[in-house]
């Protein structure tokens, strides 16, 4: 567990560090590009992200009975081209195509038995529509098509590969850093559609076992514009914002959560078993405005919808992911007048519930502290008022199972992680 903690730990400081040397290579500019930049035109870019995702599986052959879900967690790059046009002082529209190869994977060693689900590469084509919030800094929602390729790895001489299709959603923040680059970060759900022939090459008929896969990711993203320089920007002016005060805030977000399950005495780790949902967010927060720099800290209250199911046709068994908070330490460079990109990190409290459905209810809940560490874009929109997406990895204790099952100590325990993405609004008092 320490090097799967030093993985995340490290992906989050790469992530981070990526908008912060952008922005660093920006601020001898952060007063100049604003007013000449132009969004329309062609673009290419370059990015890194992280996320989860989870199948559900079920069979033809025994309806009512289905998992959802399967987890699977890791990293991905991404090559984006595409082109925006200006259709008026504010709103934009656009089409992209990018590729993307990931590490993002599924594992289960068991019995002497290693076996790896693992999405390699994959591509996604689509639209976008945009709303300046300043003339440099472009909130976005984006959709399309998405396609993606899976392999199957075992230590036992088997193995396969197959494609799925499917469409994405999703929305995010881009901003200038000079006159030709921008940063982005944004959020992408994708679900691809059924696949039912998985075991077709064993002989196996048509849905004796079907797939249905979705994925929560998040990325950071630089992009060269071509003639971004060259006349055609927005007129109106910039919200004057300083980032010292007490705010509050709320959210909404998405994401994806990872259980890896230990079993010692069989040999068996899994990672992992998967849950995805929807959550609201709540928060409190003081900044403190360095000049080209912003630290600060706040605190966080959520209530989430993440939930793993297991549907056994007359009744249901679900880990639900239900509230928790965060105390959070934040820091900031301001890549133009009006913008942040920040990294945070700090401590994490979630509460897990599994139950069943009547006449069963609860089995067992408990509380587990832990860490997140992430980062975001944030944007002014008036002298009080921000609006800003953020993502964070958060990493749970391990829990022990052992005694609730009447078993030795160690003998079944969990740890969790998510992945979750959340786009929020905060209002500055002074």
């Amino acid at each position: 567990m320490l090097a799967r903690f030093s993985a995340k730990s490290i992906l989050l400081s790469a992530v981070s560090a990526v908008a912060m040397m952008s922005a660093a290579h920006a601020a001898d500019v952060v007063q100049e590009q604003a007013p000449g930049f132009n969004w329309s035109g062609l673009y290419v870019g370059f990015g890194v992200g992280a996320g989860a995702n989870v199948h559900e599986i079920s069979s033809d052959f025994i309806p009512g009975i289905s998992l959802n879900g399967i987890g699977g967690e890791g990293i991905y790059g991404e090559a984006t081209v595409g082109y925006d046009y200006m259709v008026s002082q504010r709103f934009l529209l656009g089409a992209l195509l990018d590729a993307h190869v990931g590490t993002i994977k599924t594992s289960l060693d068991a019995f002497g038995l290693s076996a790896d689900v693992k999405e390699t590469y994959g591509f996604d084509a689509g639209l976008r529509a945009g709303y300046l919030f300043t003339p440099s800094t472009l909130g976005y929602v984006l959709g399309g098509y998405a396609w993606q390729k899976y392999k199957l790895d075992t230590n036992a001489g088997v193995g396969m590969d197959w494609d799925q299709g499917g469409y994405f959603v999703g929305a995010g923040v881009e901003t200038a850093i000079n006159a030709n680059w921008t940063i982005k970060g944004e959020y992408r759900y994708t679900r691809f559609s059924t696949t039912d022939d998985l075991l077709s090459q064993f002989g196996a008929p048509d849905g004796a076992l079907n797939l249905d896969t979705s994925r929560h990711t998040f990325q950071v993203a630089a992009n060269y514009r071509f003639n971004a320089a060259n006349g055609g920007a927005a007129g109106f002016e910039t919200p004057s914002y300083n980032w010292t005060g007490f705010y509050v805030g709320g959210g909404l977000g998405a994401g994806a959560s990872v259980h890896q399950i230990d079993v010692p005495p069989a040999g068996v780790e899994f990672n992992g078993l998967g849950g995805e949902g929807v959550f609201g967010e709540a928060s409190l927060g003081y900044d403190q405005d360095f000049g080209s720099w912003v630290a600060g800290v706040m605190v966080d209250a959520r209530y989430s919808g993440m939930t793993s199911e297991l549907d056994l046709g007359g009744g249901q068994i679900n880990l639900d992911t239900d509230y928790g908070f965060d105390v959070l330490g934040r820091v900031g460079m301001k890549v133009n007048e009006a913008t942040l990109a920040y990294a945070l990190a700090g401590y994490s409290w979630q509460h897990f519930d599994l139950n069943a459905s009547d006449p069963i209810g609860d089995i067992i809940d408990w509380g587990s502290s832990g860490f997140s560490v992430g980062g975001g874009l944030e944007t002014a929109v008036s002298d009080k008022m921000t609006v800003g997406i953020e993502y964070r990895y958060s990493q749970f204790e391990k829990h022990d199972f052992s005694a609730d099952l009447g078993a030795p100590d160690g003998s079944i325990t969990s740890t969790p992680s998510f992945h979750t993405v959340r786009i929020d609004a905060k209002y500055k008092f002074n």
